[in-house]
């Protein structure tokens, strides 16, 4: 689903406000590290690795949807994907990794680098809502490694559910999971019906929910114009408040930060160009380097923010997009390497990685959830194939299919 392109000025905030969700482990904002405990801390470069990711993703999917309205979740898309990752294996764990920015981790770093970043985000501001979901969910029939299925409980807390995929309600049982962890925010992410060559979904939710710490008051919002990237105008609702933010100006840009809840340790971050540069260009020329620089920049500030009020709905398929990034052999079913899911042949690969994402802004906070869905799939299998080793004394006949004559038949008690 697509919006109209009225508040595509501002609609980068709310990208890069998830870039912040999957990157907290990165940032020092007033004070130092998010971490308390050091010896809690994951491997050091995942926070950058993470914001690499983020911010890599959202220029590739800008480059491709120009003027259009743009909402993701990183953290979520990397999540489910690193989930994968587990069962990758060769060049294709190579690909994977690299696009992730996680090439100088070995498998057990980043699933440990994910325990502890998911513990934290988990603890977040008591005033801040924010959940995270993982499920694994396999074909009935189809058995999968049981070391691949341990990780993704250990490390991720994933739930791992062997499903029917034949069956006509197999699509709305996963779905039904996605709505229970986004709070009915995220619909349909799974299409009736289940492709018969799909083995597996790898799933992550996230829902968040908080408001500002200072919100906007709502009868200061009012109608003013909003200027349109191709010239047009049209009159929209905007939020109003004074008073001391985080603050920068810089060269083509402003930004200010909007603090959650009470101890504010997420925030919004809105970066607005100039009325001589462009949203793409802006987009294009973000870097992690530049990133970090601009949050650690951030100094209090007197001045008054007017937000636009808006609500997005976005979907989009990012088979494309990663194949951009680097991964498309995971998507080739000819040369992606899953072993480390199941015994191949047949070969696995990735078929799908469908993203949906939501986002409710208004003066007393922010609504947001996400679900990415990568789907797993065999290039050919009997998906009701029996097992059978003759292991054993046996029975056998020769016969003529056309008269049924038995032109031979014996049985074998010992084959040497």
């Amino acid at each position: 689903m697509r919006v109209s392109p009225e508040i595509q000025r501002i609609m980068l905030c709310i990208a890069l406000s998830a870039v912040v969700l999957s990157s907290l482990t990165a940032c020092q904002i007033a004070g130092g590290p998010i971490y308390a405990d050091p010896t809690d801390d994951p491997v050091p470069y995942l926070g950058r690795a993470n914001t690499d990711f983020s911010l890599e993703l959202f220029k590739t999917i800008a480059a491709e949807e120009p003027g259009e309205n743009i909402f993701v979740s990183p953290a979520s898309i990397s999540l489910a994907l690193a989930m994968t990752l587990n069962g990758a294996k060769g060049e294709t764990a190579e690909k994977m990794a690299a696009v992730l920015g996680m090439q100088d981790m070995t498998l057990e770093e980043v699933n440990d680098a994910y325990f502890s970043l998911l513990k934290l985000l988990t603890q977040n501001d008591p005033g801040v809502e924010l959940s995270i979901a993982n499920s694994l969910w396999s074909r009935k029939g189809v058995d999968f490694f049981d070391d691949f299925l341990d990780r993704t409980r250990q490390y991720y807390d994933a739930e791992v559910t062997s499903l029917d995929f034949n069956l006509p309600d197999a699509a709305d049982i996963i779905n039904s999971w996605v709505e229970e962890h986004t709070n009915g925010k995220i619909t349909d992410l799974i299409s009736p019906p289940v492709n018969p060559m799909t083995v597996m979904f790898l799933i992550n939710a996230i829902y968040f929910n908080a408001d500002w710490q200072k919100p906007f008051d709502p009868d200061r919002t009012h109608p003013v114009p909003f200027y349109l990237a191709d010239g047009g105008v049209i009159e929209h609702q905007v939020m109003f408040a004074g008073g001391s933010f985080p603050y920068l100006k810089r060269e083509g840009f402003q930004a200010v930060g909007l603090p959650y809840g009470k101890e504010g340790r997420t925030s919004m971050y809105v970066f607005l160009p100039d009325e001589s540069h462009s949203l793409d260009g802006f987009v294009s020329g973000l870097t992690t380097a530049g990133w970090d620089e601009w949050l650690s920049a951030l100094r209090p500030a007197e001045g008054t923010l007017g937000l636009p009020r808006f609500t997005v709905e976005y979907e989009t398929e990012l088979l494309d997009t990663l194949t951009k990034m680097g991964m498309g052999i995971a998507f080739d079913g000819q040369r992606a390497d899953f072993s480390g899911m199941r015994p191949t042949p047949p070969s696995l690969y990735i078929s799908n990685v469908k993203h949906k994402a939501f986002v409710q802004v208004d003066e007393e906070g922010t609504e947001a959830a996400a679900a990415t869905s990568v789907g797993i799939r065999v290039t050919s299998i009997n998906i009701d194939a029996f097992s059978m080793t003759v292991d054993r004394p046996f029975f056998y006949a020769i016969v003529d299919n056309e008269t049924g004559t038995i032109l031979f038949m014996g049985s074998i008690a010992d084959p040497r």
